[in-house]
């Protein structure tokens, strides 16, 4: 994996000490020039744990006070976020291993409850190589997933639930059902009240979120709970992988929903590059 941008660190992202600790479904500014090895920000192999931690870091201060929402997506070069309603043939090894590294450094993973039943989401495990990092951060072993969710209609019988090492959170609205917010508890998962209605509010939920300890935030959608957060403006930086793939057809963009007032301006933190994919990172301008 190579390094195609920034020399420097972002605006507003502010290059991590080398060893301090950090944050697709399956099994991880400056002028466009190639980053240099030993350049302050540019680690030294993106092809190590270290190296590859070091490059998708928060920002130094993240936690529960000062929360940091991370998106994590795929498209193809005609803006498909998926193929035939799933994102894994849009995906590589490379992109697995970066989706593993996201959510190894995140407090929790936030999804829509659609997403959930399509790509067949089971809990996430705790990792060895990470166990010092989460530990040091006081991080639980494994990232919980914190599903988005109006009617709480879940498989409570199913491993998301059953065998998950960090409790399952719903995040979903006070008006929820109430039967089914029962068996959500019943079932060893942690309700989350996200607003008012049956709806969740996106702001209130990283709030939410954040005053239940969890500020390394990492959302993969889908589209519609991805365009949601940004357009709550509380969507702080997105992880982008675009294939090398068209796939035509009416696949949704990696964003969905009502459109914004006015462009919302991202700029690049840095890109990566493996076999013709590229693995982008936007932070957002404040």
């Amino acid at each position: 994996m190579r390094r195609l941008y920034p020399v420097h660190p972002a605006p507003d992202l502010p290059a991590s000490p080398s060893a301090g600790p950090t944050g697709r479904e399956a099994d991880a500014a400056g002028p466009l020039v190639p980053g240099t090895p030993g350049t302050p920000g540019v680690p030294e192999d993106l092809d190590t744990l270290e190296g590859l931690a070091e490059a998708y870091a928060y920002p130094p201060g993240t936690d529960a006070s000062a929360p940091w929402l991370r998106g994590n997506m795929v498209s193809g070069l005609d803006g498909a976020a998926h193929h035939a309603g799933h994102s894994r043939p849009l995906s590589c090894e490379a992109d697995v291993r970066i989706l593993g590294m996201l959510r190894a450094l995140a407090d929790v993973v936030v999804v829509g409850a659609g997403t959930i039943r399509a790509e067949g989401y089971g809990p996430l495990r705790a990792r060895k190589a990470f166990a010092g990092r989460r530990a040091a951060l006081g991080q639980t072993p494994a990232p919980a997933i914190a599903v988005v969710t109006s009617g709480c209609d879940l498989d409570f019988s199913s491993p998301l639930f059953t065998e998950a090492l960090t409790p399952t959170v719903l995040l979903t609205g006070a008006a929820a059902p109430e039967a089914r917010v029962r068996a959500a508890r019943e079932a060893g998962a942690v309700v989350i009240t996200a607003g008012e209605g049956t709806g969740v509010d996106p702001a209130r939920a990283v709030r939410e979120l954040a005053r239940h300890g969890w500020g390394r935030l990492l959302t993969e959608g889908g589209p519609q709970l991805l365009g949601q957060f940004a357009g709550a403006g509380v969507l702080d930086e997105l992880c982008l992988t675009i294939a090398p793939m068209v796939t035509s057809g009416d696949a949704s963009r990696i964003m969905s929903g009502p459109g914004l007032d006015e462009p919302r301006r991202f700029s690049p933190a840095s890109i990566l590059e493996e076999d013709g994919f590229l693995f982008t990172r936007y932070v957002r301008n404040r």
